[in-house]
């Protein structure tokens, strides 16, 4: 009688988590999952809290509903399938505004993270170089091809495009800077548009053309309960062990399973696994796969990965611009990137007293200096910026909160793709039992990291069936 199957989770995110509840949906249905998690807290970069008596995001704030073909995001329907699915709210104020010359203008919308497909839409905040984007009779990108994302618009649409509209927006998802970021692996949907058409403006409406989206479709939404409540719903569906404060240490060859070297040097044990989903960043997993996986390893292991933390202040009642936020370009020479005004943003968090939540994020990849301030300095420069921002000094804070994320968001460089997949190909003929998942391969945000876990938990059920398991 075959015995069950035993597989191991290394990394308690978002990531993981979606790599259990897959296999618990998917594998047998006597399999042994185990998370083993190096800290306390599950969920990663998805942490809800309290200030000042009310729920706030510390970590990521929002998901896609959709995803680039336009159909639901991976995130609704792990949502749904943790029974969370009446939960989902969507913003009340969707509009954004972007800070140029030190004054507030509204964020153009139908751009792609920035790069217009009309450029009439983004003449108040950027001036286009439309003399440059000229068709040349072939595609802006050969096959297979890949750039920074501000080689491309920078020689098609001008420096403004880039310094004013794409790098805010790339900032506030990567803390990067357009000239280092792979166009591949941040903007999919533009890069394969861009293979086709001739023109900068051609590909963005290609790729808009090619997810369209119904007039009124919420774009992004949240739960009610704060993102945790996810967490700890796809703990529970999953079924799994968990284990926390669990680090694992080192993960050698077993036949065509493996031991995973668990706990602190000196009272480490050995746990024996059929299968593992290797869901951390990928400095530690390259530091796991240097002697099992060598090849693998130089893959993934260099992957640069920027710094932030977040800002979160608890203001009495206070009038704010109907804004959900602001975006702030590296040129207005301020230390916040970003901000999000919660209280206005999310109609399901207002309260009866006013209590005003502003959430400023700082950090950028290359100036990781500025995140050596004391918590107490970047509070009031946060504060100081706002106030002067919105054109008058606010309340003094009731509560505040700073959240830092040292090495949370990965600095995919061009030809990221092309050594993630060589990498899952290395595992693939060498070690079959083992799969990557996460945002250090498949990208940053909510839905992608949980499709990513769930691709690599279906990768492990048929390696396990093909051995016969």
């Amino acid at each position: 009688m075959a015995t069950p199957w035993r597989i191991a989770v290394v990394g308690g995110g978002i990531a993981g988590l979606a790599a259990a509840v897959q296999l618990r949906d998917h594998a047998p249905a006597d399999t042994e999952v185990t998370v083993y998690e190096r800290s306390d807290s599950l969920g990663g970069k998805l942490h809800t809290g309290e200030l000042a008596g009310a729920p706030v995001e510390f970590g990521a704030e929002a998901f896609l509903m959709r995803d680039g073909t336009g159909g639901e995001s991976a995130a609704v329907t792990l949502i749904r399938r943790v029974g969370l699915a009446d939960d989902i709210v969507h913003p009340t104020v969707g509009q954004a505004a972007l800070l140029v010359g030190g004054e507030l203008h509204p964020l153009p919308r139908g751009t792609l993270i920035g790069v217009p497909g009309d450029l009439a839409a983004v003449a108040a905040v950027a001036r286009p170089t439309a003399e440059d984007d000229v068709d040349t009779g072939r595609p802006l990108l050969p096959p297979d091809a890949d750039i920074t994302v501000g080689e491309l618009v920078r020689a098609r649409l001008g420096d403004e495009v880039v310094d004013r509209l794409v790098e805010p927006m790339l900032g506030g998802v990567y803390a990067g800077r357009a000239d280092d970021l792979s166009l591949a692996a941040t903007m999919p949907a533009l890069t394969r548009t861009a293979r086709i058409e001739h023109t900068l403006v051609g590909a963005v409406r290609a790729a808009q053309a090619a997810a369209p989206r119904s007039p009124g479709t919420p774009f992004f939404g949240t739960l009610a309960g704060g993102l945790s409540t996810l967490v700890e719903a796809a703990a529970s569906t999953s079924g799994a062990t968990i284990r926390r404060n669990a680090t694992v240490r080192a993960l050698t060859p077993a036949g065509a399973g493996w031991y995973l070297t668990v706990g602190p040097n000196g009272d480490a044990e050995q746990v024996h696994a059929d299968a593992v989903v290797l869901a951390v960043p990928a400095r530690p997993a390259g530091r796991l796969l240097a002697d099992v996986a060598p090849a693998a390893a130089e893959n993934v292991g260099d992957l640069a990965y920027a710094s932030i933390a977040l800002v979160t202040l608890a203001l009495p009642a206070t009038e704010l611009p109907g804004l959900s936020g602001l975006l702030v370009p590296a040129g207005e020479g301020l230390l916040m990137k970003a901000s999000t005004f919660f209280t206005t943003k999310w109609g399901h968090l207002h309260r009866p007293d006013g209590l005003t939540l502003v959430r400023a994020s700082i950090g950028r990849y290359g100036d990781e200096a500025q995140l050596q301030r004391p918590d107490g300095e970047l509070v009031d420069t946060v504060y100081r910026e706002l106030s002067a921002v919105l054109g008058a000094e606010l309340p003094t804070p009731i509560a505040t909160h700073v959240q830092r994320w040292g090495g949370s968001l990965p600095q995919y460089a061009p030809g990221h793709l092309e050594r993630v997949a060589s990498a899952r190909a290395t595992l693939r003929a060498q070690r079959p039992t083992l799969a990557l998942a996460g945002a250090g391969y498949d990208g940053v945000g909510i839905p992608v990291c949980i499709r990513s876990g769930a691709a690599a938990a279906d990768e492990i059920i048929t390696a396990l069936k093909g051995s016969g398991r």
